[in-house]
């Protein structure tokens, strides 16, 4: 009743017209249902809003109702919407004949199983994250998929190929592969960025900084303070939300596919991690490699026992594995190592308090679910904590070198990533229960999954692309 009225009061200082509920489906995606405030009252806190789940791709629940129970501590003004609008994200449950139950394969719900896990295991009582947010900047992406062609085209102002005597577009400030931190009058999303972080840090989310990636057509970054995990899943949302809506107000199109420019760099989603419990860093030891606990290096251990199940939530689609490839700033091998961004664990050498030693995951990419994929990480993790899984002592490392330069007989020695979605399906198929316990993953959610992403590699693979026409056509 309290909420309710906090809700009503906002709604009026700020002239809303209309309330906005925000869901995530099994992929990621935002759905959203909006009423009008006149129709707004607390019932909506205790009795939901009705859907059909197996619409947004959840294996149907029999004999039972789903519903949505927005969260009023998650309510915010849309600024995307002319209409005034209250938006609010919540959670999901299952309305049988006693208690309301939430709905175990709802993506916010797993999240908050995989948190009480770690607390039940006594590891820790917070895991606290950090993504790092690359995305290109396009002034237009077109794609087609029918009998007659299949084709994409992408165009920004800033690349290459748009300061070539014919070409109009360019203003002679071309970017090419060393965009990296490259300055205005070259980044041209320089204040566009701005712009979103100011709208990020109006939403409660603390930005620690943002450039120019190193793809010359507009690739980007924004990196955020870290903040624990839930809260990290909900905020991975909000970001997607702004970064597109805010390029799409100025005309533009931003894209968080993992390699949507061949021979260019590719958009991962690193996440830097640690753990705390009772306020006080679990992953910190002065006298440890790279000063990191024994914990610390269990819970890497877990992460590189499991890499190749784990993609299947960190990098689920087609397009993944594309960018997991040598020369482009992507790790291709399972290994840990200080600096080393060639290595599928970094450890950040600038980070050297206790409070902020960590490091971070760098196979990810947004692609990913990230309630599924940041809960499926802390799963490994604690598994390997759990199993004591050393990594130096599986021969992990640390690779304290550059590993695209090994010579092929050193490069065989080396364990790789999955070289596709279905080499990651058949890892999760194999390996997945480390997923499960205490009902973190339900098995049926991870059914679901591998069927779903199946179908998208079958349906992907059946596709004639150009290259293909390239390579064999005149054959």
């Amino acid at each position: 009743m309290d909420k309710s009225a906090e809700i009503r009061k906002l709604c009026q200082e700020k002239a809303i017209r209309m309330i906005d509920f925000k869901m995530t489906d099994i992929d990621g995606r935002w759905r959203h249902i909006t009423i009008p405030v006149e129709r707004f009252d607390e019932n909506v806190f205790v009795y939901g809003i009705g859907f059909d789940g197996s619409n947004y791709g959840y294996a149907p629940v029999e004999k039972s109702d789903m519903v949505f129970l927005p969260d009023p501590d998650t309510a915010y003004v849309d600024p995307f919407a002319d209409v005034p609008t209250l938006t609010m994200c919540g959670n999901v449950c299952v309305i049988g004949k006693g208690e309301n139950t939430p709905f175990d394969q709802y993506p916010k719900n797993v999240s908050l199983r995989a948190m009480d896990y770690m607390k039940k295991t006594g590891v820790a009582d917070e895991m606290v994250i950090g993504p790092e947010f690359e995305f290109y900047l396009f002034d237009s992406a077109r794609y087609e998929v029918s009998k007659r062609q299949c084709a994409y085209q992408i165009d920004t102002r800033q690349a290459d190929w748009n300061c070539r005597l014919d070409a109009p577009g360019n203003n002679g400030y071309e970017v090419t592969h060393g965009g990296y931190h490259i300055a205005a009058p070259q980044d041209v999303g320089y204040d566009l960025r701005s712009r979103m972080c100011v709208e990020m840090e109006n939403w409660g989310i603390k930005v620690k900084y943002h450039h120019h990636e190193v793809g010359g057509p507009g690739q980007m970054e924004i990196e955020v303070e870290l903040a624990d995990m839930p809260t990290m899943a909900d905020n991975t949302m909000i970001i997607k939300y702004i970064i597109k809506n805010m390029a799409a107000r100025d005309g533009k199109t931003a894209t968080f596919l993992p390699k949507p420019i061949y021979k260019e760099a590719g958009n991962g989603l690193h996440v830097h991690m640690l753990l705390k419990k009772d306020g006080n860093p679990v992953f910190y030891d002065e006298n440890g490699y790279s000063g990191l606990s024994q914990t610390a290096h269990y819970f890497i251990g877990g992460l590189l026992s499991h890499i190749a199940s784990l993609c299947a939530f960190t990098n689920p689609s087609t397009n993944s594995f594309k960018r997991l490839v040598p020369g482009y700033e992507a790790p291709v091998t399972v290994g840990y190592a200080t600096s080393n961004r060639s290595a599928v664990i970094r450890i950040p050498a600038y980070a050297k308090s206790p409070e902020t030693k960590r490091f971070e995951l760098r196979n990810p990419d947004a692609t990913a679910n990230p309630y599924y994929a940041y809960a499926a990480i802390l799963m490994a993790g604690l598994d390997g904590i759990e199993k004591k899984i050393d990594p130096a002592a599986n021969g992990w490392g640390p690779y304290d070198f550059n590993l695209y330069t090994l010579s092929p007989e050193e490069q065989k020695k080396i364990k790789g990533l999955p070289k596709s979605l279905d080499e990651a399906l058949d890892a999760l198929e194999k390996d997945h229960e480390y997923l499960t316990k205490d009902g973190v993953f339900p098995e049926r959610l991870i059914d679901v999954w591998i069927v779903r992403k199946r179908a998208e590699s079958k349906e992907a693979g059946q596709i004639p692309t150009p290259a293909e026409f390239m390579m064999y056509y005149d054959l």
